[in-house]
């Protein structure tokens, strides 16, 4: 292989390898870990610091199903859970990238592993379709609040 071809592969792997990690431990919320290094904190842990905000209609129910169904992996807030599931107050949760759809489909369908290596997402059993339009509601007003719109 050409050594100049060789050079431009390497440096877009490390380039596209530090961005998948910048962006995890990135995200517009505060990086827990001043080590930025998800992998050195506890399991469970929040990978995010969320700045809460004050909810109201469907939003505050969403809370309450958010707490329910999906803050064991997720955590509270949506800040996510070392070892157990992807901080959705991120840049890769925005509605530009995973639209409002893209929460019910993952809910009532389960996903398959894409930004994070958390593994596979199974569906979530017990929701209403009105429940995910309120954790949408409130994904999305926590979501403001902290910078991602």
């Amino acid at each position: 292989m050409n050594k100049q071809i060789l050079g431009a592969v390497v440096l877009a792997a490390v380039i596209g390898g530090g961005f998948a990690v910048y962006s995890l431990r990135l995200g517009t919320p505060t990086p827990i870990d001043g080590a930025n290094r998800p992998s050195s904190l506890p399991q469970g842990a929040a990978l995010v610091e969320v700045t809460p905000t004050t909810l109201s209609g469907d939003a505050i129910m969403g809370e309450t199903a958010f707490n329910a169904k999906c803050a064991a992996c997720h955590g509270k807030n949506g800040a996510g859970r070392n070892g157990m599931g992807p901080p959705l107050i991120h840049r890769f949760y925005e509605p530009g990238h995973h639209g409002d759809q893209a929460f019910f489909l993952a809910a009532q369908n389960g996903v398959r592993s894409h930004h994070w290596s958390f593994g596979d997402m199974p569906p979530v059993a017990g929701l209403t379709r009105s429940d995910i339009a309120n954790i949408v509601a409130y994904i999305r007003a926590v979501q403001r609040a902290n910078g991602i719109d």
